[in-house]
């Protein structure tokens, strides 16, 4: 196993800084080499640090990186956590929109190498100042080993913030960095309260994609979680905890103010280190990365070998990574089945502990036959590990028929992007697992005691089934099937099928597949081509082609009618759609 204190050793371009050691590599004064500094510093003392020394440390499971993220349940009191704010440029404390406690960071002198008895002495009050505004904060009990280690130090120095972090992570709230007068990062505040504004955000966003109405304390009430959960999700979290969400917001709004900045926050309940900064290119939200220690799928036997061979892992016997995820956000789109999708991965690298080199090449959290083999085994109640069911319960190996219930229902929940948007091959493996279980005839008997559970696996499995057909029904509408262009006759005798399968599939009903299947019928109909060069054309007119292009259109009509008509009869009805419940 690497030790913690040996991580990143090996790095030929650590970027570690030496402000007075000329040999050393220079102070960082872009953002850019901040963050590879910072990401040394952190991962060693917030990740690798606590894994060493806590046997049953909870690593994190992949599919707690995979969007939409799931609420946590438990804190780590034990574990590390802080955030903290970098901006590439100097503090104006008096102009800035949060509060913290000022360090007196060093000034460039007007001759660099005069040192008068002057200039020392108002050195050695700052550094005074500084210990003193940095005690006030600690706990009681850590002054002693503070003043111990920084006695004659002045914190607010980036060269000294290794061996800082310690008690900056004793702090409740978030440590600022910036430049100073040399336009070099240090320390230049503490105790920083970062505003997150929820009530304003949350309600100017709802508003903004027409979930809210002003006034409408209905559909306020009705589309609140989702608002509140979507815009979450484009930062990177659930709904968390006061310290996240404000990094969050903060973050936004610094993004929206055009700050060239980095957010960085660590949860006791996540275990995981996320960046929120400024993007590389002009984008609408900040870039959202996250790093965790990770343990590699037994199954993944490629993989696992290749990493072994070049020394990746932290912790070989329990294939233990260094991974980083790097996300891309989505603009809310009301005509998309997935309009509920706000994160997606973008990007996956695995850090070497020593060498801090990367591989950016290998899919460890969105491997789809690794999906197959873990619900094959949640099925045959061989999974090991934990689930969060309803938000509020945390199911530990089904080996009963109501925890693999249980286990299916969430995990179908939590995958139902992945499946909407898979292969047919994937989608058929994934119907032959299912079916071997909740269809097997031993376990009827027992599925009767449990007759909420199973329908509601049922849903679920009954919603991503809808949705899959929707997702053909787009791509259809801009005339693609299975990735080629295909023309209007083709389009239309698949429409009229899966319109024609969903018409007895909405037996199990949920609203927003067929308000989207009659959106999208309706966009195709009222295609202008289509309907000045087949429908409006007497028969005689048309081509045997024509003909049945004419012909499919009406049939596409019939079965949007007979779609609507069931709409209406069931909106009459009041039953939760659990496509909605995540």
């Amino acid at each position: 196993m690497t030790k913690w204190e040996k991580a990143f050793s090996e790095d030929p371009d650590n970027p570690a800084v030496s402000g007075h050691d000329s040999s050393g590599p220079p102070p960082p004064r872009t953002l850019e080499e901040l963050k590879a500094c910072l990401d040394r510093i952190h991962i060693r003392q917030c990740l690798l640090r606590p894994y060493e020394e806590d046997e049953d440390y909870p690593l994190v499971e992949s599919r707690e990186l995979l969007p939409s993220f799931e609420v946590d349940l438990f804190e780590y009191k034990h574990l590390p956590g802080f955030s903290m704010v970098a901006l590439e440029r100097p503090l104006s404390s008096f102009e800035e929109v949060f509060q913290y406690d000022v360090l007196q960071t060093s000034h460039a002198a007007s001759e660099p190498h005069a040192q008068t008895d002057l200039s020392q002495c108002e050195e050695a009050n700052r550094h005074a100042g500084n210990i003193e505004t940095l005690l006030t904060r600690l706990p009681r009990r850590y002054h002693a080993e503070f003043n111990q280690d920084f006695g004659s130090l002045d914190p607010s120095e980036l060269h000294d913030y290794d061996r800082l972090l310690p008690f900056l992570l004793r702090l409740e709230r978030a440590h600022v960095l910036a430049h100073n007068d040399l336009r070099e990062f240090c320390l230049a505040g503490v105790y920083a309260s970062l505003p997150s504004d929820l009530d304003s955000e949350l309600k100017r966003f709802g508003l903004k994609i027409g979930k809210f109405r002003t006034g409408d304390n209905a559909l306020y009430e009705c589309n609140r979680a989702f608002v509140y959960q979507f815009l979450m999700e484009l930062h990177g979290f659930s709904i968390v905890s006061e310290r996240r969400t404000s990094a969050a917001l903060f973050a936004r709004r610094l993004h929206r103010m055009g700050e060239r900045f980095l957010v960085r926050v660590l949860g006791q309940s996540d275990r995981t280190i996320t960046t929120l900064c400024t993007p590389k290119r002009a984008r609408r939200y900040p870039r959202v990365e996250k790093i965790a220690l990770v343990q590699v799928s037994e199954d993944q036997k490629e993989i696992i070998n290749r990493l072994g061979e070049q020394g990746f892992f932290v912790d070989a016997a329990k294939r233990v990574i260094i991974l980083r995820v790097i996300y891309g956000q989505h603009r809310f789109n009301p005509n998309n089945i997935q309009e509920d999708r706000a994160l997606s991965v973008q990007g996956q690298e695995i850090i070497h502990p020593l060498t801090g080199r990367v591989i950016a090449d290998l899919n460890i959290i969105k491997e789809p036959s690794s999906m197959i083999l873990q619900l094959n085994d949640i099925v045959r109640g061989e999974h090991r590990g934990a689930i969060t069911y309803a938000r509020n319960e945390i199911i530990r190996d089904p080996d009963t028929h109501e925890k693999r219930l249980k286990f299916l229902s969430s995990w179908l929940s939590k995958h139902q992007r992945r499946i909407i948007g898979y292969s047919e091959d994937f989608y058929s493996k994934l119907v032959q697992v299912l079916d071997s279980y909740l269809l097997m005839p031993d376990n009827f008997e027992a599925f009767a005691q449990l007759h909420a559970l199973h329908q509601e696996v049922w849903a679920r499995f009954s919603y991503i089934q809808q949705t899959r057909r929707i997702k053909m029904l787009e791509d259809l509408s801009r005339r693609r099937y299975k990735g080629q262009r295909i023309g209007y006759l083709e389009m239309l005798s698949q429409i009229a099928e899966i319109l024609n399968d969903l018409k007895f599939e909405i037996v199990k009903y949920f609203d927003r597949p067929v308000v989207s299947a009659l959106e999208i019928g309706k966009r195709v109909l009222n295609n202008k081509y289509l309907r000045r060069t087949y429908v409006q054309k007497r028969d005689d007119e048309l081509t045997r082609n024509g003909r049945e292009i004419k012909k499919l259109y009406g049939r596409v009509v019939t079965l949007l009618d007979e779609i609507a008509a069931i709409r209406k009869s069931r909106r009459q009805r009041t039953s939760p759609d659990l496509g909605e419940i995540r």
